[in-house]
């Protein structure tokens, strides 16, 4: 038996597991806080009062379940209720007592919870099956009931009808409704604003004519828009300031003198609520000073709101009305809803030309019932709503980025349910039946089909290559077609064809770049070499005709520029395929021998040579000679070398540890499978005996536990005794982050792009390596925990303080060298159990820092899929070192949310969204990361050293212990 010695900076996702398999009755102190650190960001909990979570902690049970798992049947008496963790279930409902005329009404996902007719002992009123893997939270009916009675109120709003409050209001009038009263926080903001404006410019707000007709104590929108962006270095555009001046005008704190919706940057009035009266109020002395210290922020918070509003403002408009940054902008928001995951990008922008912004106040509000006439498709855009059967009760919950409506279009039958809202204040992209139809039947009109043997071997979809179009009588030149599927070959053929050879187009055709970034998911090297060969046409037959030449001509010209471009993207990869550096070597010949007698293919044979001797000289060497990486992959000297990436043919030492901590030492590939390293530890063993290989944590958890004796983690898997502030106080902030950066930017700069399509569609498919991304993902855990030990380590107030003051510097820095996936680090850090709980520690922060903390967790806010976030970075030009968990969830939410294969065509549209994620990374590098010239010449050894070689806590547990330990809870 065997044990891989390998830090795993994972466990701390595991630990609460652990915990909630005790018994109850056997559960800790330390066991409740990591149960209570992964229900806070469970959806259905994130209202509960703490005391009633804690309870969950106390008394729920965790279930685990493979796909396809029926939980139990419609009609059973239930004993649990659930809330799902992760993964997703079927609610299938029948209508006779036959569970195999069951259909699926709905799926529940990440953050649902269902069961609660256990409170009075009704039939179950559907079937619950797993539709993958899934993780819940299960609390035993007697625990449930106490609980109701304890937290009714808290939990009637997850219950929802029949145990909830229940309105029969009117379905509504399909247009938002204003606010009756302005919450709080933004009339506060419309006062600083008025007050700023009357301080430094009184003359924006006066009486003002227009036809006659005299406007009191008004403001002109463009002046308004002017003023804000004069204001701020964080508004950006007019487009975003029109954006911040809507949040007010939504709530009524800002009002155009004709009740108009929307604000607009034109010479339109528009009056504060203030100045509503007849003689509005001039502020103080005091308030001036206030507006004056408050200003920022108050424009720093409708920064970060505005863009929902401008989008609000965008939908509520009449479709005729929209303008092509509208439409744009819509889309842009459609691309991360995940109902809409699966539609191509032209069903997308068809939807943003239709979609319509449909809002409800009240929680209890019916939208629709069951057995009326299905007339819209809704998309929920904010809050919740339940699925209500008659004599069922409610059946789910669904939530924001999940659709409903759409069945009872396609079959054109009557809703199969009633929806209710689950919430006050739920917003919804409605489309309408007419609409839903029309972009159907377009669909199937322009999707062209070509076919070999009765068999789809090509799927195109035609559109205008120049947008919308009211002209009539476009000819076939103005559109363009989109390949959606097909066949390897006619795809790459297809590309082929329609590549464009004339001097003056530079750029290289983006669906071309995704073929050539993607190809290795459905056609790799060792199949893709032989078709490319095949396309290159051989000879030209002595006295051909001019045309045929031509022809002959611009074939071989494209099939060179493609495996140009294919041997730009593999990179130094290629040198690891001998299929690929044959097939190079065989193309370079056969091009040479061409432009002997083809003179125009000279051109471009200096690049092919180039790229052709390169790979094959650097193949020979590296057979020669194995690069052995004497690195461990968690500690060692050589982190402070510049870093180069590591190949798949790569080899390295790595220590293999028995269970009574003796070990060996094996030289096993980079990209080794278990099986590989199982047989190097028996060679070296020379043992017969069965071994398994595990994982063993440093909190000691193993997978295979059952199987297994008692085995301990290694001493320096526990981490460091004591904290390095002694030190780490010493050193800038600004030179902590620029090292950290310069570390960072070589990891980032390592990692493949190819390791990212290897890594989403499982590495094990392609015989890759994904090191260099693993490494560079575990920088981010690295730094998270580095944050939670030095705070944790640290016995003594004041100088945690210090340390919570240290790193939100170094998180400011961070952020200024655009260094994004160590600032999410850091703040992530911070905001971990173990150093958020610690609030005598928070209370001593002085309020700037507690300021700039909160602005930088509204930056991690992962509503709307992280809008905040991707509004910062799309302001930014490169080099940029992106949050990368955030662009891997990207690439597998459309991994898992689009089929791979459609009707054994190659899904091409699922490839490009796939790219597009990829070519993220590849605009962040597009230029490099410079020294800042304020760094440059300082040279800071240690800090460079200490940067490089954090020395981390990777246990929670533990970590959460010391924290404890330096601030027991509070009776």
């Amino acid at each position: 038996m065997v044990a891989a010695h390998t830090s795993s900076h994972s466990s701390a996702s595991a630990e609460w597991i652990i915990c909630l398999d005790k018994r109850p009755a056997e559960r800790s102190r330390e066991d409740v806080d990591i149960i209570l650190a992964r229900l806070k960001i469970v959806k259905a909990f994130e209202r509960f009062h703490p005391s009633l979570l804690q309870q969950l902690c106390l008394c729920g049970f965790y279930e685990c379940l493979e796909k396809g798992i029926t939980l139990y049947r419609q009609g059973d008496i239930g004993t649990s209720w659930y809330a799902v963790l992760s993964g997703s279930l079927d609610v299938k409902v029948s209508e006779t007592a036959n569970h195999q005329d069951a259909v699926t009404i709905c799926t529940l996902g990440l953050g649902t919870a269902f069961g609660e007719s256990i409170l009075d002992n009704t039939p179950r009123h559907a079937t619950i099956v797993t539709r993958e893997f899934s993780e819940l939270l299960r609390i035993e009916q007697r625990e449930f009931r106490s609980l109701w009675e304890k937290y009714r109120q808290c939990m009637a709003g997850l219950l929802a009808p029949p145990y909830g409050v229940m309105e029969s209001g009117p379905s509504s009038d399909r247009m938002p409704d204003k606010e009756n009263v302005p919450s709080e926080k933004i009339l506060r903001a419309g006062k600083i604003l008025r007050h700023a404006i009357l301080s430094r410019a009184p003359h924006m707000i006066r009486d003002r004519k227009y036809h006659l007709k005299t406007y009191r104590q008004c403001c002109v929108g463009t002046e308004l828009v002017d003023w804000q962006m004069q204001q701020s270095s964080c508004v950006h555009s007019r487009v975003q300031a029109v954006g911040m001046w809507q949040v007010l005008l939504e709530e009524g704190v800002l009002n155009h003198v004709d009740q108009e919706l929307s604000f607009q940057d034109k010479y339109l009035f528009y009056r504060f609520l203030d100045d509503e009266q007849e003689d509005g109020p001039l502020p103080s002395e005091e308030e001036k000073k206030e507006s004056q210290e408050e200003l920022q922020d108050t424009l720093l918070l409708l920064s970060q709101i505005g863009p929902d509003a401008h989008m609000r403002m965008i939908l509520r408009k009449q479709p005729a009305e929209r303008t092509a940054d509208d439409l744009e902008i819509i889309y842009e928001e459609l691309l991360h809803i995940k109902a809409l995951s699966h539609l191509s990008t032209t069903v997308k922008r068809e939807l943003a030309g239709v979609l319509i912004f449909e809002s409800h106040a009240k929680a209890g509000t019916v939208l629709f019932s069951q057995g009326e006439e299905g007339t819209s498709w809704y998309i929920i855009l904010k809050g919740s709503v339940n699925v209500v059967i008659y004599g069922k009760g409610v059946v789910c919950t669904l939530h924001e980025g999940d659709d409903f409506g759409k069945l009872a279009l396609v079959n054109d039958a009557p809703r199969a349910a009633s929806i209710v809202l689950r919430e006050d204040n739920c917003h919804f992209l409605r489309v309408d039946k007419e609409d839903f139809n029309r972009i159907l039947r377009d669909v199937e009109a322009n999707t062209v089909r070509l076919k070999e043997h009765g068999q789809d071997v090509l799927v195109l979809e035609k559109s205008l290559s120049g947008g919308r179009s009211s002209v009539q009588g476009t000819t076939s030149s103005h559109y363009k077609y989109t390949v959606m599927s097909g066949t390897p070959e006619k795809i790459l053929e297809h590309f082929l064809e329609m590549m464009r050879l004339d001097s003056e187009f530079t750029a290289s055709d983006p669906a071309l770049d995704d073929f050539v970034l993607m190809h290795c998911v459905f056609i790799p090297n060792s199949q893709l070499c032989p078709v490319l060969m095949a396309q290159y046409p051989f000879g030209i037959l002595p006295g051909s005709e001019q045309e045929k030449m031509d022809y002959t001509l611009n074939n071989k010209r494209r099939v060179i520029r493609l495996v140009l471009q294919w041997a730009s993207v593999h990179g130094d990869h290629l040198q690891e395929e001998d299929t690929s550096v044959s097939f190079l070597e065989e193309f370079l010949m056969a091009v040479s021998d061409d432009a002997r007698v083809i003179l125009p293919l000279k051109d471009q044979l200096p690049e092919l040579e180039r790229i052709v001797k390169c790979n094959t000289d650097d193949a020979r060497s590296s057979q020669k000679k194995h690069k052995v990486l004497l690195r461990q992959f968690s500690v060692g000297d050589e982190k402070l070398q510049k870093r180069q990436p590591i190949k798949s043919n790569d080899e390295i030492l790595f220590k293999v540890y028995c269970s009574d901590h003796t070990y060996t030492t094996i030289r096993v590939s980079v990209a080794a499978s278990v099986r590989e390293v199982i047989g190097a530890v028996a060679d070296k063993l020379g043992s017969a005996e069965d071994l398994l290989l595990v994982n063993l944590s440093s909190a000691g958890e193993l997978q295979w536990s059952d199987q297994l004796d008692s085995l301990t983690p290694l001493p320096e898997q526990e981490g460091p005794s004591a904290g390095s502030v002694v030190n780490f106080e010493l050193m800038s902030s600004k030179d902590v982050a620029y090292h950290m950066t310069v570390y960072d930017w070589e990891l980032f700069h390592c990692v493949h792009e190819h390791e990212l399509i290897y890594h989403t569609f499982g590495r094990q498919n392609f015989k890759k390596t994904t090191a260099n991304l693993d490494l560079f993902l575990r920088r981010f855990n690295e730094i998270q925990l580095w944050v939670i030990t030095e705070v944790c380590l640290c016995a003594q107030l004041s100088k945690r303080v210090q340390l919570l003051k240290k790193f939100i510097k170094i998180a400011a820095h961070c952020k200024d060298y655009k260094n994004l996936n160590s600032f999410f680090a850091i703040i992530m850090g911070m905001s971990n159990p173990a150093v958020s709980r610690l609030s005598q520690t928070w209370e001593k922060l002085p309020s700037k820092f507690k300021k700039f903390y909160g602005e930088f967790e509204n930056l991690m806010d992962p509503s709307r899929n992280h809008r905040a976030y991707r509004l910062m970075v799309a302001k930014l030009d490169p080099p940029i070192i992106p949050f990368m968990p955030l662009l891997i969830k990207d690439m597998t939410f459309t991994h898992e949310g689009n089929k791979t294969l459609i009707d054994n065509l190659v899904n091409f549209e699922k490839m490009r969204m796939i790219a597009n994620t990829v070519k993220i990374v590849r605009y962040c590098r597009s230029l490099p990361f410079g020294p800042d010239s304020s760094q440059a010449n300082k040279n800071h050894p240690e800090v460079r050293s200490y940067v490089r070689q954090l020395n981390v806590i990777d246990n929670q547990r533990t970590l959460t212990q010391l924290s404890h330990g330096l601030e027991p809870r509070r009776s």
